[in-house]
């Protein structure tokens, strides 16, 4: 379904009567800029000619940060990556657009930039001549937030977490999976999900796993976490198919201290096997970096989960700095493409060679691939003519409660079916 523009729909965006600042040193760029903006009904309109002008202007509203930065990349004086370095060290905008007609690579050094764990959300990048559409389309994934209610636009980082706390949210039960469905590419049917923590916390609500993850790993109640989180799954497993859901699978993260655990692996799949549920309905998800950590231990547990009928995936492929020797020498079923590569691979070239390198590589060693972070129609048109299994990501649903799912897959199977069959 195309996403929608400003002009057509029946209510108003929410970026409508939002403040907006537009740096662009081409006075004739600057204008086509605005005109786009006011087009899709934003409210007052800020303009700079730099970095170093627009910091100024910002400065004078310190206390009352703007909606939107929309910047280009290459300026005299101070260009678009110190810019966006600064708007997102000193907290000036909620959201951030970089637009360039250079060279696309020097637009992905921006889109790596962490600005999302800074509090500045960036929508993406563009290139000239920007187009109404594409801007439309980045602008939808900002929602609704504040832009010119005068208040901070970062939130107030958590407290570390303390280990005690984390026991007791435990004991409680505040620990719950989502689950984000995988779905096979040519014909859209729902293959499998992914288990994702979530605290749901009793004073600031759903927490996701930056919140509580780290504190946990390395202690042992990193352990009982994972026991409990895997019991869930099963229960939900048996749900799923009363149901009548056909056969899932689960993949279930583990971490470097729990996959080199003999005792740990012990527990868990004695844990399955009490449940009825038949090993090949979990896949064990781990990364370079835990099967680095203890090279040997990790890989004789491996191959006992094999052995026994688990399925493997290696998460995250591509950010590490072994990951083709790991892969190779791992009895993995699944290779799971991060991300960064997946995200825009359609847009930019060198992307899409990488995703192409490690889709040939799964498919050489006989493993099913899947693409994490598939976003965009194009990505997944994309993906699907490279012979990628498997897509996850928010083009096909963001993760979810268990009893949701089979309400989710009722309502969505007709639209992924089309998504499938659109991108013969």
């Amino acid at each position: 379904m195309a996403t929608p523009t400003a002009t057509d729909a029946t209510d108003a965006p929410p970026w409508a009567g939002r403040r907006v600042l537009v740096v662009e040193d081409s006075e004739v760029q600057r204008g086509y800029l605005v005109g786009l903006l006011r087009q899709l009904k934003f409210g007052e309109i800020l303009e700079a000619a730099d970095g170093n002008q627009a910091l100024r202007v910002l400065d004078g509203r310190q206390n009352c940060p703007v909606y939107l930065v929309l910047t280009d990349l290459e300026m005299p004086g101070m260009d678009g990556i110190e810019l966006t370095c600064q708007l997102r060290d000193r907290h000036l905008t909620e959201n951030l657009i970089v637009v360039s007609a250079r060279d696309p690579r020097l637009l992905e050094i921006i889109e790596s930039m962490a600005c999302d764990d800074a509090g500045m959300g960036l929508l993406g990048t563009l290139v000239k001549p920007v187009q109404l559409e594409s801007l439309t389309q980045l602008l939808h994934k900002a929602g609704a937030g504040r832009g010119g209610d005068c208040e901070p636009a970062v939130a107030p980082p958590l407290p570390q977490v303390a280990l005690e706390v984390l026991e007791q949210a435990l004991a409680r039960a505040e620990f719950l999976p989502y689950f984000q469905p995988k779905v096979a590419m040519h014909n859209g049917h729902l293959k499998g999900v992914e288990a994702l923590a979530r605290w749901r916390q009793p004073q600031r609500g759903l927490l996701p796993p930056s919140h509580f993850i780290p504190a946990l790993e390395g202690t042992s109640l990193m352990a009982e976490f994972t026991l409990e989180m895997v019991r869930q799954v099963l229960r939900h497993l048996h749900d799923w198919k009363q149901a009548g859901l056909p056969p899932l699978t689960v993949a279930v993260n583990l971490s470097a201290d729990n996959l080199a655990d003999r005792g740990f692996i012990d527990r868990l799949t004695s844990l399955v096997a009490a449940s009825g549920a038949p090993p090949k309905a979990l896949v064990w998800e781990v990364t370079e970096t835990s099967v680095m950590r203890q090279l040997s231990q990790a890989l004789t547990n491996m191959g006992r989960l094999r052995l026994m009928g688990y399925g493997l995936a290696m998460d995250d492929f591509g950010i590490g700095y072994s990951s083709m020797q790991q892969f190779a020498r791992c009895p993995f079923t699944e290779l799971k493409i991060d991300r960064s590569f997946v995200n825009g691979a359609a847009q930019w070239p060198n992307r899409h060679m990488v995703l192409k390198s490690a889709l040939e590589l799964g498919q050489s060693l006989g493993v099913a691939t899947v693409a994490e972070g598939v976003e965009t129609v194009e990505d997944w048109k994309l993906l699907r003519d490279l012979g990628c299994d498997m897509a996850q990501g928010y083009l096909l649903a963001q993760p979810m409660p268990a009893q949701e799912l089979v309400g989710w897959i009722r309502q969505d199977r007709r639209r992924l079916r089309a998504l499938a069959e659109a991108s013969t």
